[in-house]
């Protein structure tokens, strides 16, 4: 199994979506895409909602408070998919429904 090593800490400076995908630009030129698919509450929010977001720290991280979501810079670039089980995730959906 190979490792992500990278020379210097990078960080995320802004992040926009596609119909389908959320694209994370970083501080040292690159642009990650991720599918939505990939996390179920960025994929069942409405834009508005993925558009409120916050980045933490220097940007190692992303927080959106209106879906209760939190992605790790390095963890989108090691390829991590959400890890929230389907009965988490249905859970937040029911709740979701009552507001």
């Amino acid at each position: 199994m190979s490792t992500l090593v990278t020379e210097r800490d990078v960080f995320a400076e802004s992040v926009t979506f596609s119909v389908d995908s959320m694209i994370v630009q970083l501080d040292d030129g690159r642009a990650l895409s991720v599918p939505l698919a990939w996390y179920p509450r960025l994929l069942h929010g409405n834009q508005p909602e993925r558009e409120q977001f916050e980045l933490i720290g220097d940007g190692e991280g992303i927080h959106w408070p209106r879906l209760d979501e939190d992605i790790s810079v390095e963890g989108l670039m090691a390829g991590r998919r959400s890890a929230e089980t389907d009965a988490s995730l249905s859970r937040w959906l029911d709740k979701r429904k009552m507001h």
